[in-house]
C-alpha cells in the first residue's frame, strides 16, 4: 500500500548516478548497542561503495553513549557526533539528524539494534519515483501491549491525517534530504514520525511502503511505551492537525 500523490512532480532519479546519503542514529542511553549497530553501517555502506556520512545524535545519555561514540567518530573521520546537553525527546533527536544531514538522501533508524541496516540498500531504487520510504514492521519483536498501543496509535493517526500507512512509527526511513526544507518541525516527542508523513502528505510528497524486519531489542530500555510519553503525544497529536490544517 502507497501513498502517491500525482499533483507532486518527483524530479528524476538516475540509479546510475552516485548515491550520496546521510545515515543517522538517535541514541539514548545506548551504550551497548550503538557500537555494533555503527559498525554494521558502516560495513554496508562502504560496500556499496556510495558518498556516505554516519551521524549519530546522543540524545543527552545519562550512560557512556557520548563517550563510545566520540570514539568511533575520532577514528573515523565520515562519523559525526551531535550532543544534546540534556535529554530533548525522540523528535528533538531525529530533528537534529535532519538538519545534520548534507548528503542528498537521509535515512534513519534506531541506535538499539532491532532493525538490519542491511535492509536499507533495496530501499534506494525507490527514490527514483518516491520521496519517502516509509517502512513497517514485519513479525514486530516486542511485547502485545506494544504491539497493541502501536497498531492503535497508527490507526487514530492515519484517520486524523487522511493517510494510508501501515506503520506510523517504524524507525526505518528514508528521504530525499531536500524535503526537510520545506517542512517545519514542531514536534520533540514521540510525534515526530506522524508529524512529518503528515507534513509531507499535506505538502504533496509521495511516499511508498515497504516491509522489514524487526528484531528483539537484546541491550538497554525501551523508553517509548512510558505512559507519561503516550498521553503528551495524544495531547499533542490534535494540536498538531489544528496547525497543519491552518498552514
Amino acid at each position: 500500500m502507497a501513498e502517491h500523490h500525482s499533483n507532486k512532480i518527483t524530479d528524476d532519479w538516475d540509479p546510475q548516478k552516485s548515491i550520496s546519503i546521510s545515515v543517522f542514529f538517535p541514541c539514548y542511553n545506548e551504550e551497548s548497542n550503538v557500537a555494533n549497530t555503527v559498525r554494521n553501517t558502516l560495513d554496508v555502506l562502504e560496500n556499496l561503495k556510495v558518498d556516505f556520512e554516519v551521524i549519530i545524535v546522543d540524545d543527552g545519555s545519562r550512560d557512556d553513549t557520548a563517550k563510545i561514540a566520540g570514539e568511533i567518530a575520532a577514528q573515523n573521520n565520515r562519523v559525526i557526533v551531535v550532543h544534546h546537553p540534556t535529554n530533548l525527546g525522540y523528535g528533538a533527536a531525529l530533528q537534529s539528524g535532519f538538519k545534520a544531514a548534507k548528503k542528498e538522501l537521509v535515512f534513519y533508524t534506531d541506535g538499539d539494534g532491532q532493525f538490519d541496516i542491511k535492509e536499507m540498500p533495496p530501499l534506494l531504487p525507490f527514490m527514483e519515483k518516491f520521496d519517502i520510504v516509509s517502512c513497517y514492521r514485519l513479525n514486530r519483536q516486542d511485547p502485545l501491549v506494544r504491539k497493541i498501543n502501536g497498531w492503535a496509535w497508527t490507526k487514530l493517526v492515519c484517520l486524523v491525517f487522511g493517510m494510508k500507512i501501515r506503520d506510523i512509527d517504524c524507525a526505518f526511513k528514508l528521504f530525499k534530504t531536500k524535503i526537510f526544507e520545506n517542512l517545519e518541525l514542531s514536534s520533540t516527542g514521540a510525534l515526530i514520525d506522524a508529524e512529518i508523513l503528515a507534513r509531507a502528505v499535506r505538502k504533496g510528497y509521495s511516499i511508498t511502503q515497504k516491509g522489514v524486519h524487526h528484531y528483539p531489542r537484546t541491550a538497554g530500555a525501551q523508553t517509548g511505551a512510558n505512559l507519561k510519553v503516550i498521553l503528551r503525544a495524544f495531547k499533542e497529536l490534535f494540536k498538531l492537525r489544528r496547525k497543519i490544517r491552518h498552514s
